[in-house]
């Protein structure tokens, strides 16, 4: 029974085997057959037909460069300040006596009216004394006039020298008499004067800004009552750079005259809520840059702004804020064209005959929202594109549209943020 091999085991482990070969291959089979299904779907797959790809040249709307006679101009900005402001400040002590009701914050005045007084009676018995003096200085000059006449006529009945001593003449009393009358004739002045000051009175017509004091209160010579400016005329001092400046043909230094004006200035500016203009002229320039912003400040002036120079009865008043739109230069052959017809800080795109865009660099002269003044770079008639071209590029093909033809391709329009970018670039250009 020892010596004998049973076949049950071999059997088993070949069963085992066959098993773990369908269980590990049938996978394998599977991707096979799949790879080899998808091989045959596509080999057996219609082949597409190839269409060759045309590129559309893209629709741009144009407008031909016009040679126009154009004055530049510059925008800028400023404050309204007045030309004359001062500290009222009293030249005399005492106590105010008098206020006048136009002595107020806003109040109007006109010049010579009296706006305040301090009391006078001890400056009026300064004058009754200083006159009294002058009456006494009369009376002792007369009385040695007489005594010299007298030492006179003894001198010439003696028949003394001429070379008598003057002081036997009484020639050195004399002139001390006269010398006394000057002296009391000055303190009669100088107490006269300081009555006329207890009447503070305007120096000019305009406004109260400050009041300091009021009636009752004892003031002292330096002391300050208020703050008072002229409405004759008011100021802007208006920053210009320097292409600005070249722009309205001004100078450093420049100082207006009879022969040579100073350009016309429009200011204006939102008054209770509607705008309002005022004109005026530059009158002005500093005698230097400013060291921090390297502008040079030009000063427009208009005159009477709360009377005549008021627009419709609206004055230019002090502390407005205002717009001020200078008249520069004539260009007579400068090339003008639509303001979103400017790409970037200085080019244009400009359409050739053979509708392909070429970008050209321009020479801006002034730019505002509406149109472009170039003085170089562009020649009258050639076509700009004045819409928006994504990707640019020289030599690029493009399709000149028709904006009066509704059959023609619609044309991008121009985000709202891209024309706010190009208006800030004109701006910049322009500045």
């Amino acid at each position: 029974m020892d010596g004998q091999t049973t076949p049950a085991p071999k059997k088993r482990d070949i069963g085992l085997l066959i098993r773990r070969l369908l269980v590990g291959g049938l996978p394998l089979f599977v991707i096979v057959a799949g790879i080899l299904g998808l091989a045959g779907m596509s080999a057996l797959k219609p082949t597409p037909e190839e269409k060759e790809e045309v590129i559309k040249a893209p629709p741009v709307l144009v407008a031909a460069a016009q040679e126009e006679v154009a004055r530049l101009s510059v925008v800028t900005q400023g404050e309204v300040r007045p030309r004359t402001e001062i500290k009222l400040v009293p030249q005399v002590s005492g106590k105010i006596t008098y206020v006048s009701p136009s002595f107020i914050e806003g109040g109007a005045f006109e010049k010579g009216d009296e706006l305040l007084r301090i009391e006078p009676e001890e400056y009026r018995l300064r004058v009754v004394q200083a006159r009294a003096n002058v009456a006494q200085a009369r009376t002792r000059l007369r009385s040695e006039e007489a005594e010299a006449e007298v030492a006179r006529r003894e001198a010439d009945e003696l028949g003394l020298d001429t070379a008598t001593s003057p002081l036997a003449l009484r020639e050195p009393q004399l002139a001390e008499a006269r010398a006394m009358i000057d002296s009391a004739e000055a303190a009669l002045g100088e107490a006269e004067l300081q009555l006329a000051r207890t009447s503070i009175r305007a120096p000019f017509s305009g406004r109260v800004r400050r009041k300091n004091v009021d009636i009752g209160q004892y003031i002292t010579p330096g002391m300050e009552l208020g703050d008072i400016f002229s409405v004759q005329v008011m100021q802007v001092a208006l920053p210009l750079t320097d292409a600005e400046l070249g722009q309205l043909g001004l100078q450093v230094g420049f100082i207006e005259t009879a022969e040579n004006k100073g350009p016309a200035v429009t200011l204006e500016a939102l008054v209770s809520g509607r705008p309002h203009q005022w004109t005026g002229r530059i009158v002005r320039t500093d005698s230097g840059y400013d060291p921090q912003t390297r502008v040079l400040f030009a000063y427009a002036e208009v005159e009477d702004p709360y009377g005549a120079g008021s627009d419709e009865g609206t004055p230019m008043a002090s502390g407005l804020f205002v717009s001020a739109r200078i008249e520069g230069r004539v260009l007579e052959d400068a090339v003008v064209v639509p303001r979103t017809a400017l790409r970037g800080e200085a080019e244009v795109y400009v359409v050739t005959p053979e509708e392909e865009l070429e970008i050209r660099p321009v020479a801006v002269a002034s730019s505002d929202r509406d149109r472009v003044v170039l003085s170089g770079g562009l020649e009258a008639g050639e076509q700009v594109v004045t819409s928006p071209v994504r990707g640019a590029a020289n030599g690029m093909k493009v399709d000149i549209v028709d904006p009066d033809n509704p059959e023609e391709p619609e044309v991008e329009e121009e985000s709202e943020e891209a024309l706010a970018d190009n208006n800030t670039v004109a701006q910049t250009v322009a500045n």
